[in-house]
């Protein structure tokens, strides 16, 4: 399989303001064909509040398109985020993304309990998926059971979005 990053433009309060059609740096922004084409589908976005970034839920909320046509359902996604308190939301977060996925179609793929990280990890990881806990700072390395949790997560993605194809 291969991985194809992409992310949200930033959304503003005044109505008039728009990001450009591609970002000065980083990931291509994403596209309703992006979705459509993709195998499988890892969504990821930083906790704020306990929920999935404004940005984020502002491109979900352009896909009722891809709902109404069916297009996604029966592709397997999993999802990750990123929290600076330990208690930060990380669980509430990954939930936030489930749903509208669930309302897509989607098949939802979570970490088993196979995976043993998830009974000794201190920092991130959970039943629900993939997740980072990054500090007051945002400067934490990735703990070695949260990296072992997020290769764990993306194998299990790949080897179902290829199940599915054949």
């Amino acid at each position: 399989m291969e991985a194809r990053v992409r992310t949200v433009p930033e959304i503003s309060a005044t109505c008039e303001a728009t990001e450009k059609a591609i970002p000065d740096s980083g990931a291509p922004y994403v596209t309703l064909e992006d979705l459509e084409n993709c195998a499988g589908l890892a969504l990821g976005s930083p906790t704020r509040f306990g929920n999935m970034a404004a940005a984020l839920k502002h491109f979900i909320d352009s896909t009722s398109g891809l709902w109404l046509s069916g297009k996604l359902i029966g592709k397997p996604a999993s999802v990750f985020t990123s929290t600076s308190s330990l208690h930060g939301g990380q669980e509430t977060t990954l939930v936030s993304m489930m749903m509208p996925l669930l309302h897509q179609g989607f098949m939802i793929l979570g970490l088993p309990y196979s995976e043993t990280d998830l009974l000794t990890t201190t920092t991130g990881g959970t039943p629900y998926g993939a997740s980072h806990l990054a500090g007051n700072k945002s400067k934490n390395p990735v703990s070695d059971e949260e990296g072992r949790l997020c290769i764990a997560v993306g194998k299990r993605l790949a080897e179902t979005a290829l199940k599915l194809q054949s």
